[in-house]
């Protein structure tokens, strides 16, 4: 699908959004954790149902952007998992490497940028503290409820700015 600039963006997050992360959950568990095998284990994540289905049906009417606070060492494995799950091609922002921010800043920073060009329709998050961030800053969100919820990962998201 080609960009139209005058159809909306609809914006989506991948680790428990679109891509289910339990079965990498016990490597945030250990002291210290072990990130490089957390995301190493990434192209394994069974995708989520529900969210697969709201990024396709969103597609028609939207053009599709991913936003994850994955590191850019990443993009390979995320971009091939995305084409695995058939999803709808569309730009990834990914977090540089050494920024360890918290998700809620790095990702409302990107959705200003976004925002500046393009009318954004929603943005689809798992994450409370970006959802409210994004919301504060007159987003549109549609939280992502239904991938089980992990404390380590939301600690990472929040105080660690990993993910």
């Amino acid at each position: 699908m080609t960009a139209d600039n005058n159809r909306p963006l609809a914006v989506f997050d991948l680790d428990n959004t679109l891509a289910a992360t339990a079965h990498r959950q016990h490597f945030l568990e250990r002291r210290p954790k072990d990130w490089d095998a957390f995301f190493a284990a990434a192209p394994d994540d069974p995708p989520l149902d529900e969210g697969i289905a709201l990024c396709r049906e969103a597609a028609e009417e939207c053009d599709i952007v991913y936003l994850t606070g994955r590191p850019e060492r990443c993009r390979r494995d995320t971009s091939a998992w995305l084409s695995a799950q058939g999803l709808p091609e569309g730009p990834v922002h990914m977090r540089r490497n050494r920024d360890f921010r918290p998700a809620r800043v790095t990702k409302v920073e990107t959705l200003r940028r976004l925002g500046a060009d393009r009318a954004i329709r929603m943005l689809v998050d798992d994450d409370l503290l970006v959802c409210d961030a994004a919301e504060a800053a007159g987003f549109h969100v549609v939280r992502a409820l239904w991938a089980t919820p992990s404390q380590e990962l939301r600690d990472a998201q929040e105080k660690e700015g990993r993910t």
